[in-house]
């Protein structure tokens, strides 16, 4: 039982805190209709009824012929430690919304935690629209509720990890590519997500301190302007500002772009050929990069250029077209920002039956499904998207058991071997598909069985309605 004293102290916490989040808030962190829902079922006795919903992609974003799936590791550490405590069942009591629901609703919440299992395609597979990255096939109430939770994981790091393999395709096997989005990303708990994803979708290191000591990886950076000026205020010039941050951190890029960049180049050059200093990086943040690198490098033909400001692999690819001497990129908010993944999480089927949404322009395909995959000479060749029951025709089934009855079946895959699966996924797939201007992608054929499946779904559907 909570005492009115434990209500108010959770209360007054959650208000005043700074909105952080830890596993014992995951039950919380979902939309309102997600909990009347699952308190509908419940007063309609329907709760326990077996449900499968499919987490997929209607479209890719404009200018994307392929997604990296990515977040199954939280998603499954979310599943894992999802349930109501006594004290958060009472804060929902004391909102009134839920003041006509039935008893047993509370009863469930007190007492359930997540007991399904979990389909799910590998963290670093390419994937394409209408393909389900992930199956949750639970009793209704549990596979209703984690709904908002899945969705905010998957999309946002799906995302971020297909930008990265896209920045990683771009770039070339030997370009450092190093993360640098915290102070753009949506949260800081979206930075630390962005950081994993970034990492896991091909990029060297992250500048994310937490994030990086959390995954046991490297921090990576250089240094801001501020210290230029900074230090060159105070001390009498950009060269001793250098000095000073080189004392410290000798094997840290130096900031050139501060005031004249090719002074600044032609300033350390000098340091650099009397033997008073070995630099091992310089950073080039705005200006002509095309220009500037190649001037740079005239002068530092030894030390390794890198870029940031802005970049994408759009523009990564116009500096190598045009000839830029830059051996390394720093990715912020193109890369943690822009066009959303807007993937869904749709009932296929309940209790046996298989369902479908037929609405204009959002019409999903019913029953549980599995991509099966085939390849010719190491490529991608086609997809076929079609039921579990279907037997594999020299394919690779992609959708894998992951989680059963609520407990994970293997131990969370390291970033390296997830960094390979997403490398050697974007080499499978075809040069059509990975290019960055109008994209074609992967042929995926709807299998013959689930085109017959969708064509009685909606006879029984017209029947149901007329």
């Amino acid at each position: 039982m909570t005492t009115l004293k434990e209500l108010d102290t959770y209360t007054s916490q959650r208000q005043n805190s700074e909105m952080n989040l830890t596993a014992e808030d995951y039950s919380l962190l979902t939309d309102l209709y997600q909990l009347t829902m699952a308190a509908c079922y419940t007063g309609e006795g329907i709760e326990q009824r077996r449900a499968s919903f499919e987490l997929f992609a209607r479209r890719l974003p404009e200018g994307f012929g392929y997604l990296i799936a990515m977040g199954l590791a939280q998603a499954l550490e979310y599943l894992e430690k999802f349930r109501f405590s006594a004290t958060q069942i009472a804060v929902l009591q004391g909102t009134g919304i839920f003041a006509h629901v039935s008893d047993r609703f509370w009863t469930l919440l007190a007492q359930g935690s997540f007991s399904g299992d979990v389909w799910a395609v590998p963290e670093g597979t390419a994937v394409f629209a209408n393909q389900p990255l992930l199956r949750v096939e639970a009793p209704l109430w549990q596979a209703q509720l984690v709904e908002t939770y899945l969705l905010n994981t998957l999309n946002y790091q799906t995302l971020i990890a297909t930008r990265a393999a896209r920045l990683r395709d771009v770039a070339g096997e030997q370009a450092t590519l190093l993360e640098f989005g915290t102070r753009r990303a949506f949260s800081p708990q979206g930075s630390l997500w962005a950081a994993r994803a970034a990492l896991a979708g091909g990029l060297d290191a992250t500048s994310n301190v937490l994030a990086a000591l959390q995954l046991g990886e490297q921090p990576s950076g250089t240094m801001a302007h501020a210290l230029v000026m900074a230090l060159s205020a105070l001390e009498g010039s950009e060269s001793q500002a250098f000095t000073a941050f080189h004392r410290y951190f000798p094997g840290a890029p130096l900031l050139i772009d501060t005031y004249d960049t090719i002074a600044a180049a032609q300033r350390l050059a000098k340091k650099v050929n009397s033997g008073e200093m070995k630099l091992t990086g310089v950073r080039l943040d705005s200006g002509d990069l095309v220009t500037l690198s190649q001037e740079v490098r005239s002068l530092l033909p030894g030390v390794s250029i890198f870029a940031s400001g802005d970049l994408d692999e759009w523009e990564i690819a116009r500096l190598k077209a045009s000839g830029a001497e830059i051996d390394g990129y720093g990715m912020g908010t193109r890369l943690v920002t822009g066009t959303p993944v807007n993937g869904v999480y749709k009932l296929v089927e309940i209790d046996g039956i298989p369902v479908m949404k037929q609405s204009s322009g959002k019409a999903t395909y019913p029953g549980r499904k599995q991509i099966y995959r085939s390849f010719v000479g190491g490529k991608v060749k086609t997809d076929r998207l079609g039921l579990v029951t279907e037997t594999p025709m020299g394919e690779e089934p992609l959708l894998q058991l992951v989680m059963k009855q609520g407990q994970r079946l293997q131990a969370p895959e390291t970033l390296d071997t997830i960094r390979r699966r997403t490398v050697a996924s974007v080499a499978s797939l075809p040069e059509a598909t990975r290019r960055l201007d109008h994209p074609v992608g992967v042929p995926v054929e709807i299998s013959t069985q689930l085109q017959a499946l969708v064509e009685e779904t909606q006879k029984q559907t017209s029947r149901s309605v007329s």
